[in-house]
């Protein structure tokens, strides 16, 4: 298994492209969206600079990974002999039951077909193919270039030799696969999405305010970031994705989503991809943040 597709050059797309380029795969990413391709290549090129800069590759290396990344905007062009593709598109089921249908068609027959999906059944995704045995779960997390953990869900007709594939695949990418079953949010986000969500309900009650909810969380639980802030990070509008499958899986009202949550994506504050959402991140919040700091 050498030449693998990522489709989508967003956050998660580009990241696994990354991944998959610096363990010497080559690596074709495609995205429909040229300016959203050119902006994943730039964050890739980014992101190697920085571990240039903390000496973690050196430039033969960075140069090397950039090398082995071609970019495309069209899945014909990029599907030919490709062993692995993975799809990183948006959270969306209607979405990616169609890309799968449309791969299903064109790449061969022993190519395996991988979702990124965070929450949405891998066996409905692999009932719109011809080939349910060959469709599998990665659900890398993010930033993926750093974090280790790969979710690896294997669908009910997901076969043993393709589990197993993917599961040797991330080793040699050096993650720690971890194997779930098909259930809605699987592990990670079946436990951490109700727990944001809780957070969201917090404030909405008004027990305390944002910053004071993420430093209970951050010094009392020893969590490396508060949940609102995490939450702003993710993407407000895929938690509210997430919680929705979840909520429509298991027609649970534990895993409704927090009328503020549903608001705040209505009004377009979207977290950190947006400039807002419980935190500002706007460029004039970070010139005064700059300014603060000259001032002392």
């Amino acid at each position: 298994m050498k030449n693998i597709v990522v489709i989508g050059a967003g956050t998660m797309g580009n990241g696994i492209a990354h991944t998959f380029a610096q363990c010497n795969f080559n690596v074709k990413l495609v995205d429909i969206n040229q300016v959203s391709l050119d902006k994943g290549l730039a964050t890739i090129a980014k992101n190697l600079d920085r571990m240039v800069a903390k000496e973690k590759i050196t430039e033969a290396e960075k140069a090397q990974t950039l090398n082995n990344i071609t970019g495309l905007t069209t899945i014909d062009e990029a599907i030919k002999n490709a062993h692995l593709v993975v799809e990183a598109a948006t959270e969306n089921v209607d979405l990616k039951l169609k890309i799968f249908k449309q791969l299903d068609g064109i790449c061969n027959d022993d190519t395996i077909l991988a979702t990124n999906t965070s929450s949405i059944s891998i066996t409905e995704i692999a009932a719109v193919t011809n080939r349910p045995d060959k469709v599998i779960g990665m659900h890398f997390m993010n930033p993926v270039p750093i974090m280790k953990l790969v979710e690896v869900i294997r669908g009910y007709n997901t076969s043993n030799h393709v589990t197993n594939t993917i599961m040797q695949l991330s080793k040699t990418l050096g993650k720690v696969p971890v194997e779930v079953n098909d259930y809605p949010g699987f592990v990670a986000n079946r436990i951490l999405m109700p727990m944001l969500n809780e957070a969201i309900e917090t404030l909405y009650n008004g027990v305390a305010g944002v910053e004071e909810i993420d430093t209970v969380m951050k010094l009392g639980m020893a969590h490396p970031m508060g949940p609102l802030q995490l939450a702003d990070f993710i993407g407000l509008d895929v938690c509210l994705s997430i919680l929705n499958v979840m909520y429509n899986g298991f027609k649970n009202p534990k895993y409704a989503p927090c009328p503020l949550l549903v608001n705040m994506v209505r009004a377009g504050k979207l977290g950190v991809k947006s400039g807002e959402g419980f935190y500002d991140y706007s460029e004039s919040k970070k010139a005064e943040k700059v300014s603060a700091q000259f001032s002392k």
